[in-house]
């Protein structure tokens, strides 16, 4: 399970690295480029809700092998595509293929290990991967994007998913138990189309879809949201149950894990285009400094199962406040800087960042019902990539508004601004998580 997850985050930040090349090769525009980014996480956030509830109800084992499917294949086309297009959509793909993963993984491991210390170690282990795949798959993408081998990285993706379903298959029991539930068709419909329509139009901003379009697709998401929502309170057996959102531990999940996305995976997705635009640094000298930040954050993740005492809201809370002095510690580029002066930072951020995944991974199923474990680990991994969505386009918007506009200095100017404010949110995200005590009893 956790070899799994390893392989979505590493999929996940494929393009961070082959995007120009990508580009060249498939003719690909300004608007699209953007696009490159992105496509992964509409993916993501649009189906994980919609993947905890399947997995809920035709059981976690078979969702979540068809989840590791769905990314091979995805990861095939992406690797064939001769235009954009095509490519988007292998990119799409592969994002409801992992959304299939992520929200039956720790659905899994609530069964497969009992509430205590086992539980702890089990979702530390979790944590970590979430770290390592972003470090590993930066590692792989530069040791196969041989100039313009990008298409390797893709195919090597295709292979590994595909075995580890096979494994899956074999190796891994059945673990929890069905729920039949009357089947909500028109919930996740709604969710999804209000989810892509935000999403669209968050994208839009920095992908020339033009301020009316930004607009229209931003209003629609809310009008779908608001039905979607209207819809639910009606439904004996909905999609989700609103009532978690009184839950407050359900809710401190929730924030940190919006929260982690926005702020942390946000500013560290763009971290390497301006590294080297503005400072003209390698794509491996980059890599090597987000290997740094996620080797930190996985021996982080791995190092706090030794701690089970330490209760999953305390921890979180810590993590992101970690995480808030990291990112405060990146807002030092100047033209004349050198790249290494966000070293310090990294290290403190891959502490936070390994602190608040390994808590999450506690919070996301600790509050609520054992049959609806799946569910719990989609909406906590929703909450998280939409804040990543949103977090790359105000970081992208923040950094490129910095003036002069269009030269190192107005980058790394936006730049940092960019990690004062995501540090401002981290702290902000902390204090919310410690204020809302869980109910005892």
């Amino acid at each position: 399970m956790s070899a799994s997850t390893l392989l979505v985050l590493a999929t996940f930040v494929t393009p961070l690295a082959t995007g120009v090349r990508t580009a060249a090769t498939l003719g690909t525009g300004a608007g699209g480029q953007a696009w490159l980014l992105s496509a992964m996480s509409v993916g993501l956030a649009a189906a994980l809700l919609v993947a905890g509830e399947a997995a809920d109800q035709l059981g976690r084992r078979p969702v979540f092998i068809g989840g590791l499917v769905l990314l091979g294949l995805g990861a095939v086309l992406s690797a064939v595509a001769g235009s954009t297009g095509v490519f988007l959509a292998g990119r799409l793909l592969e994002g409801v293929g992992g959304a299939g993963v992520l929200a039956c993984s720790l659905g899994l491991l609530s069964a497969a290990f009992p509430v205590g210390p086992a539980r702890a170690r089990a979702t530390a282990a979790w944590g970590a991967s979430v770290g390592a795949g972003t470090g590993l798959g930066s590692i792989l993408t530069v040791a196969l994007d041989t100039g313009t081998g990008w298409r390797a990285t893709y195919a090597v993706t295709a292979v590994l998913a595909l075995v580890l379903a096979g494994s899956t298959r074999l190796l891994l029991p059945d673990l929890g138990t069905r729920t039949p539930r009357r089947l909500d068709v028109v919930g996740p419909l709604l969710l999804v189309a209000a989810l892509s329509c935000v999403l669209v139009g968050l994208v839009g901003t920095r992908s020339g879809l033009g301020t009316g379009g930004v607009v229209s697709f931003l209003v629609l998401g809310g009008v779908l949201l608001v039905a979607f929502v209207l819809v639910e309170t009606r439904l004996a057996e909905p999609l989700v149950d609103l009532a978690l959102f009184r839950v407050p531990g359900f809710v401190g999940a929730s924030i940190g894990a919006l929260v982690t996305g926005a702020a942390v995976v946000g500013l560290m997705s763009f971290l390497p285009t301006v590294l080297q635009r503005a400072l003209g640094e390698s794509l491996l000298s980059v890599t090597l400094l987000v290997l740094v930040w996620s080797a930190v954050s996985t021996v982080t993740a791995l190092a706090v199962r030794w701690v089970p005492a330490l209760g999953g809201r305390t921890l979180l809370a810590l993590g992101l406040a970690v995480s808030a002095a990291g990112l405060a510690s990146l807002a030092v580029l100047s033209p004349d800087g050198s790249a290494l002066r966000v070293l310090p930072g990294l290290v403190v951020l891959g502490v936070g960042y390994g602190a608040a995944n390994a808590a999450l991974g506690r919070e996301a199923v600790a509050h609520v019902p054992a049959e609806r474990a799946a569910m719990g680990s989609g909406a906590n991994n929703t909450a998280r990539y939409v804040g990543a969505a949103v977090g790359v386009t105000l970081v992208v918007l923040i950094t490129v508004s910095g003036a002069p506009a269009g030269t190192a200095a107005g980058l790394t100017s936006g730049w940092n601004a960019a990690a004062l404010a995501g540090a401002l949110l981290s702290v902000a995200g902390a204090a919310g998580v410690l204020l809302i005590r869980p109910r005892r009893g």
